[in-house]
């Protein structure tokens, strides 16, 4: 089992800096930069966060895939008991509905785990959206 990394470390806020020498055209291009800035580490975040939540998904329909496998062979090693069961009443028609038993419980548990690795999945970027929210305050100049 895989651990999600806690919350992503925030850079240090620089302390508030005199602007009353500053043109407006050096104002405008200290802000833009931020905003940029800004936004290449909220598209980065929403990466990561994507990327973990998607490995999740990925695994859990390899479980299904798992699950689906099984499934087939329950029906087809079911199928053959059934036959060969009623054809000759054999010996070997209980052995094929002992092995598509042990079949049906391998396919029992493949889709419970991957039904429990879909639930764990959190689609929505949850850091991602707390810090975008903070984002018009800073833009304000309010510090949250």
């Amino acid at each position: 089992m895989t651990q999600t990394p806690g919350p992503a470390p925030r850079p240090a806020v620089p302390p508030p800096v005199d602007v009353a020498g500053s043109s407006v055209g050096e104002l405008l291009s200290n802000v833009m930069k931020d905003v940029s800035t800004l936004l290449r580490q909220e598209v980065a975040l929403a990466k990561a966060e994507t990327k973990a939540e998607a490995t999740k998904a990925a695994k859990g329909a390899g479980l299904f895939g798992g699950a689906g496998f099984a499934g087939y062979l329950v029906l087809l090693f079911l199928s053959v008991a059934l036959w060969q069961g009623l054809e000759n009443v054999m010996d070997g028609g209980w052995a094929a509905l002992i092995v598509a038993a042990l079949w049906a419980v391998i396919g029992t548990v493949l889709y419970a785990t991957g039904r429990s690795e879909f639930r764990r999945i959190n689609p929505k970027p949850e850091r991602t959206v707390e810090t975008l929210q903070r984002v018009p305050d800073a833009l304000k100049g309010e510090r949250s």
